[in-house]
């Protein structure tokens, strides 16, 4: 997670400005290199769909977009309780599709140059070895230059995806290209070509096997996740390296098992990388429900040193409470309510995540000021918040307590073990984090202009 929000706010008119007080150093640099090699990339891709398929390099691009597009919203869907900055997402798919895609090719031609491999020894062996790796660095740099960005399962599971959709992306209208023009692929029998060659592709990569670039480096980000939670260098390293040859043994699987099992090789490797993946996704889900406990309990234990309102809390941490708020703050008369709310939401989600940081001994740096930053943003917007009314219990005709005449019989009482009742309070480990004491006192914070 990077701080405090997933991306700039733009100003909107009645609202007071938002100046990130925490701003990364070489932040508009990495904007420009990114969209300069989109830029390259775009002009890259659209080269080579009008130059290999030419009349049908329109369809070519159209079902190369499809799973693209699809998939990145179904990461970016998966991460909305910690959203990654739009400028991360963005560096990782032009890095799959622009970085990995030509690293990873000038390797393989000089491969088959040199030591004048066939076909099926590039495909099963040079290809994953040169692929993934060019695919990894992008997590290796990141985790290097910002080591809040990726902090968890679920982000790394979300950039090594994102980096595999770019460079499925670029593939995929290399070879659909290649259908569309009935180019030879080396079988036998006759060669569909245009739109049913290319439509045939599409079915077999966008739609079959969509998932396979972005799960075999899945492996990759999985270990850079769980490095995070070492101390030790080394042992960070062999879990990387080992993270490394699963996205590599996986790669390898799925591209020699046609080579070298034929049909039932192909169905059986088609079986293991969807078990994978279902697992995968298991793990995903549970990961994302893990966080949404994890920003309650933070958001809870904030209202309870008076730093937010309780009954706001449902309408920060709960995705329905959430859509809640945003149809009311719609329907409030003027242009501010909504942005407001969604303002103030983020805010809280990233002052939670460092929050929780703090409560699980394991803060990032500085994390106490941020924090203390965030809540200060989240004061000066929080008179245009408009929020539902608190949902509360619906009460029965006698209100809250037992029914009248119901209740235990004459002269019963607890056991004389049970002692006195227990004191209300947080639940165990969720008492004041180490590094805050008491609550601190407003500081004056001014926004940078």
């Amino acid at each position: 997670m990077s701080f405090p929000v997933q991306a700039p706010m733009a100003p909107v008119p009645g609202l007071p400005p938002y100046t990130e007080a925490y701003v990364q150093r070489g932040r508009r640099l990495l904007v420009v290199l990114v969209w300069v090699a989109a830029v390259v990339g775009v002009a890259g891709a659209v080269a080579l769909a009008v130059f290999t398929s030419r009349a049908g390099s329109g369809l070519v691009l159209l079902y190369a977009l499809i799973p693209a597009v699809t998939l990145v919203a179904g990461y970016v869907w998966l991460d909305r309780y910690e959203p990654e900055p739009r400028r991360y997402v963005a560096a990782a798919f032009v890095w799959g599709a622009v970085i990995s895609t030509s690293s990873a090719l000038l390797l393989q031609i000089g491969a088959q140059s040199w030591f004048d491999l066939s076909d099926a020894a590039m495909a099963t062996w040079i290809a994953p070895v040169t692929e993934e790796p060019a695919k990894c660095l992008f997590l290796v740099l990141t985790f290097v230059r910002a080591r809040r960005v990726i902090d968890g399962f679920v982000d790394g599971l979300v950039y090594a995806g994102i980096v595999g959709l770019g460079f499925a992306f670029v593939e995929n209208v290399g070879y659909i290209s290649i259908a569309y023009d009935g180019l030879p692929t080396g079988t036998d029998g006759p060669q569909l070509d245009g739109v049913g060659g290319a439509t045939a592709t599409f079915v077999v990569r966008g739609l079959l096997s969509p998932l396979a670039h972005p799960l075999f480096t899945s492996s990759f980000g999985i270990a850079i996740a769980l490095a995070l939670t070492l101390r030790n260098p080394w042992l960070r390293g062999l879990v990387c390296t080992v993270g490394l040859a699963g996205s590599i043994g996986l790669h390898a699987l799925w591209n020699g098992s046609l080579t070298y099992g034929g049909g039932v090789g192909f169905l059986f490797a088609y079986l293991a990388l969807a078990a994978v993946l279902a697992g995968l996704v298991t793990c995903a889900i549970l990961a994302r429900a893990r966080q949404g406990k994890r920003v309650r309990l933070a958001l809870e234990h904030m209202a309870g040193r008076g730093w937010l309102h309780r009954d706001e809390v449902p309408y920060l941490s709960r995705f329905p409470m959430r859509a809640r708020a945003v149809a009311f703050a719609k329907s409030r008369p003027g242009d501010t309510a909504l942005p407001a709310f969604r303002r103030y939401q983020r805010l809280a989600a990233s002052a939670a995540f460092l929050y929780a940081g703090v409560m699980d001994g394991r803060a990032k740096r500085d994390a106490v000021g941020k924090v203390d930053a965030l809540r200060w943003a989240m004061g000066q917007v929080k008179p245009w918040v408009r929020l539902p009314p608190p949902v509360r219990p619906v009460l029965p005709p006698w209100g809250y307590g037992p029914p009248p005449g119901y209740g235990p019989p004459p002269g019963y009482g607890p056991p004389a073990s049970y002692g006195p009742p227990p004191a209300y309070g947080p639940p165990p480990g969720q008492g004041p984090p180490p590094g805050y004491g008491p609550p601190p006192a407003p500081r004056p914070y001014a926004p940078r202009h």
